[in-house]
């Protein structure tokens, strides 16, 4: 799955059964993180709306989200797998390349 993160303008390519975290870290994408196991919230960034987003689905039962949240559409990407291409909104992001 190929995943834009935003504003940054980057782009990497997710496998299936990967954690979005763990695909950019692998393509030298650095998305803010701490704990890797859901419950922290430094990786919270937003889907962004509109075509080409896609969907998530977070590999544990119950990711340190409300409900609310979810239903708007934030992740936690060191515990979300793309389902298709996704755009994510993460401000924070940078690529260790530049």
């Amino acid at each position: 799955m190929k995943v834009r993160v935003t504003p940054g303008g980057f782009e990497f390519e997710a496998e299936s059964g990967q954690t979005l975290l763990r695909a950019a870290e692998a393509a030298g994408i650095e998305l803010p993180s701490s704990c890797r196991n859901g419950t922290c919230r430094t990786c919270i960034c937003l889907v962004s709306a509109g075509a080409g987003t896609g969907a998530v689905r977070h590999t544990i039962d119950w990711p340190g989200l409300s409900a609310e949240e979810k239903a708007e559409g934030w992740i936690l990407p060191c515990v979300a797998e793309a389902l298709g291409d996704v755009t994510l909104d993460s401000p924070g992001a940078f690529s260790v390349f530049d």
